[in-house]
């Protein structure tokens, strides 16, 4: 039995996207797997950094974020609603994101939410990154609805690399970053412009996926043991 924190973000509850969120969840359930889920519009998620995230500063006269995160979480002054993104995210052994492409990007509830909850000192800080991340252990699934077509991505495609290109910001600048093992993502193609009946395929399809998470091919990952002169402190320079 897995326990797995699904976080979704479409403005539209009755999109294919969101069908794609509940399928999933649905799915897990089904099979035994505890699944907490966050439907960030339906859960009116502020996606903007503030100093009010904090309910007491360490510093109160200049906000460096990050720093403030690590306070936050030891002293239990983090917003609730990060404080119950963390928890869920702390608890569960799988991350799962589900969400249309927006601009070669995600959307920014989906960017704001892991600016607010990916907090520094808990997830990672110093040398812990990648697999020495705070969620070493884990795994991370992403699912991506999307209006191009397959042919449009790729080496070869007018828009380029997907998972490699567009996307390694999360995947690997995010996800990676702070040691999920990272699962290649499912992406739904051309979906708003496609039929009842390729939309019903491509469900299928991702319930396939979702079956077989175990099975799902990995995306690997920079290994901090091969870049360790990178993180040994420099010498002291000697004076003349």
């Amino acid at each position: 039995m897995a326990k797995v924190h699904l976080v979704h973000a479409h403005p539209e509850p009755l999109s294919f996207c969101t069908a794609m969120a509940h399928e999933a969840r649905r799915l897990m359930e089904l099979r035994g797997d505890e699944v907490s889920f966050s439907d960030l519009y339906a859960l009116e998620f502020d996606p903007v950094v503030r100093a009010s995230d904090f309910a007491e500063r360490a510093n109160s006269d200049y906000l460096v974020y990050a720093l403030e995160q690590r306070q936050a979480l030891e002293r239990n002054t983090l917003a609730p609603d990060i404080r119950r993104e963390v928890d869920a995210l702390l608890a569960s052994d799988t991350l799962m994101l589900v969400f249309p492409l927006y601009w070669f990007s995600v959307p920014a509830l989906i960017k704001g939410w892991i600016d607010r909850c990916f907090l520094s000192g808990a997830l990672y800080g110093g040398k812990r990154i990648y697999g020495r991340g705070g969620m070493a252990g884990k795994r991370a699934v992403v699912g991506v609805t999307l209006g191009g077509r397959e042919h449009m991505f790729g080496a070869q495609g007018i828009h380029g690399e997907l998972a490699g290109g567009m996307l390694r910001h999360l995947l690997q600048g995010t996800l990676g970053y702070v040691g999920y093992e990272v699962l290649e993502p499912f992406f739904a193609w051309h979906v708003p412009y496609c039929s009842d009946a390729q939309r019903a395929d491509t469900l299928t399809r991702w319930s396939g996926f979702i079956e077989r998470l175990d099975e799902q091919p990995r995306i690997p990952m920079p290994r901090l043991e091969e870049y360790d002169d990178v993180f040994r402190p420099l010498p002291l320079s000697v004076s003349s």
